[in-house]
């Protein structure tokens, strides 16, 4: 191999694109929101519930739904500018204490990283 070969095979590693590390199922994460529905709505323009309605939440600030009352901690997260980003989203949904320690949140989360990636494809569609 000559000696150019070898830095720019590395170099075109580096520029490659990330590869996810679970692929992302919009239906399936469909699915998975079914335990979320106790709290949540994803419908546009839905209402409130225990939850606040999650229709468009990615890449929105957090805690700025209208009409629901967040925890003080969420609160301060969100003046702090907190948004929900895919990467803030998962790890929330994983476990909500870890993003928002003394939040009202009382769901333990989705520990399943496939389900998880799926959960927030199907977020990214309700816009």
């Amino acid at each position: 191999m000559s000696r150019f070969v070898v830095p720019l095979l590395a170099a075109a590693a580096l520029l490659a694109p990330a590869v996810p590390a679970v692929a992302q199922d919009a239906a399936a994460g469909q699915r998975v929101f079914a335990q979320c529905r106790a709290c949540h709505t994803p419908d546009q323009g839905g209402r409130n519930g225990v939850g606040p309605n999650i229709w468009g939440i990615v890449g929105q600030p957090a805690g700025k739904r209208e009409g629901f009352r967040y925890s003080a901690n969420m609160q301060e997260l969100a003046a702090g500018g907190l948004t929900w980003t895919k990467e803030n989203l998962d790890k929330y949904l994983n476990n909500p204490k870890d993003l928002v320690p003394r939040g009202s949140m009382a769901f333990a989360g989705v520990r399943n990283p496939e389900q998880r990636a799926n959960l927030i494809a199907y977020l990214e569609t309700l816009k």
